[in-house]
């Protein structure tokens, strides 16, 4: 009898222990595993030709991260930005992507900008199974199951561009771009839309990416008089594009020059003054009206400063953050399938305005905007087109 009394307190002693200190440190594991760092990726070019254009996206992704941050995390844990430098070389961002998904383990990557840097790194996340958010404006005809895309794709571009140009200011073109696969695709889409326009192309001339001299080809442009010239010329070969082309008098206010791979934030870098009436196609320009923009310029702003500029790849990168913690949440998980099928019509009111992402293509629903540049690098808007639905595999014939 005494010994079972003895067993008896012993199990009380016991479950008492274990009900008050073990509890006590459940709970402090639970909050320590619930305060534990959701690692992501960024990688984009910090150097090299590219950067010019690239370099300031990351500044927008680092933004939405301290934004989320600041608002309790995702699903309760902060998220720690792990920032990779592409240098502009499509085998380092191959390498940095497979360090990243392989060795970091991070749950996504916010990153890429050339198709040719997403081309090289698309290998990397599907053998890995890892999730890639991807910015830019780009080609089309792709779809991946470990890709989103927050950039627009041809139909969203390339065709509402050609299609407002042969309309408003001619139908001859000279097409002129960098030698790799986004210009080269996009101008053999843009060829079959000015050809369903009516249009006809005056001419067509690539350049290796950082090429400086455009002499040769503006006396041919000069010759040919086309009605526009759509450049899909990227990166640091911009500057001296634009400047060759004003110093010879061929300016955005006596001919029509769409630009389709520069934004405010390339302005800088050229020089607002040699793109005075040139025309931008994008989904945003950093002079759109509505309360989500106003908030995302004056935080962007307030945190890098008053004279730093927005525009659409950083915008796009910034929305694609939003959109991936509004996945995770709504699957309660970071596993890569989990998210991308939460994804499926996910809506955000984006500084751009309502986005949605396709229920099966991995694209956004976006607009379409033209606008010119004016003196201080900025840009009026003259068109806007209605929510255009992604068709990243569009009928060319």
């Amino acid at each position: 009898m005494k010994n079972s009394r003895r067993d008896f307190l012993k199990t009380a002693v016991a479950a008492t222990a274990a009900s008050a200190l073990p509890g006590s440190l459940m709970l402090g594991a639970r909050a320590a595993n619930a305060a534990e760092p959701i690692k992501v990726g960024i990688l984009h070019s910090l150097t090299g030709t590219i950067a010019i254009a690239e370099a300031h996206v990351v500044d927008a992704e680092k933004l939405a991260i301290e934004e989320i941050n600041a608002a309790g995390g995702v699903m309760g844990r902060p998220v720690a930005p792990i920032v990779e430098d592409g240098a502009s070389d499509w085998p380092t961002f191959a390498e940095k992507a497979q360090k990243l998904v392989e060795s970091d383990k991070v749950a996504a990557v916010f990153g890429c900008y050339t198709s040719a840097s997403r081309k090289a790194v698309l290998p990397v996340f599907e053998r890995y199974n890892g999730l890639l958010y991807y910015p830019t404006y780009y080609e089309g005809l792709e779809m991946s199951k470990n890709i989103m895309y927050t950039g627009q794709e041809a139909t969203q571009q390339t065709i509402p561009a050609v299609n407002w140009l042969a309309k408003n200011k001619g139908k001859k073109f000279y097409l002129i771009g960098s030698d790799y696969i986004w210009p080269r695709t996009t101008n053999r889409i843009a060829r079959a839309a000015i050809a369903k326009a009516g249009g006809t192309v005056l001419g067509e001339d690539y350049f290796p990416l950082g090429a400086t001299e455009f002499s040769s080809v503006i006396n041919k442009i000069k010759a040919a008089k086309p009605d526009v010239i759509l450049s899909t010329i990227v990166g640091g070969s911009n500057v001296a594009f634009y400047k060759q082309l004003n110093s010879v008098g061929i300016t955005g206010k006596n001919q029509a020059i769409m630009a389709l791979a520069v934004t405010e934030e390339e302005a800088i870098g050229i020089g607002s003054d040699n793109l005075v009436g040139v025309y931008s196609c994008m989904g945003y320009f950093q002079s759109e009206q509505n309360p989500q923009n106003d908030k995302f310029v004056k935080a962007f702003k307030a945190k890098y400063g008053q004279n730093r500029v927005l525009g659409d790849t950083l915008e796009a990168a910034y929305t694609a953050v939003y959109l991936w913690k509004l996945a995770v949440e709504k699957a309660q998980s970071t596993d890569v399938a989990k998210v991308v099928a939460a994804s499926s019509g996910l809506a955000w009111s984006a500084p751009e305005g309502d986005v949605h992402f396709h229920v099966s293509n991995h694209h956004l629903w976006k607009h379409s905007l033209i606008g010119t540049f004016r003196p201080d690098g900025q840009v009026d808007i003259v068109y806007t087109s209605p929510l255009i639905e992604p068709n990243p595999f569009p009928k060319l014939g």
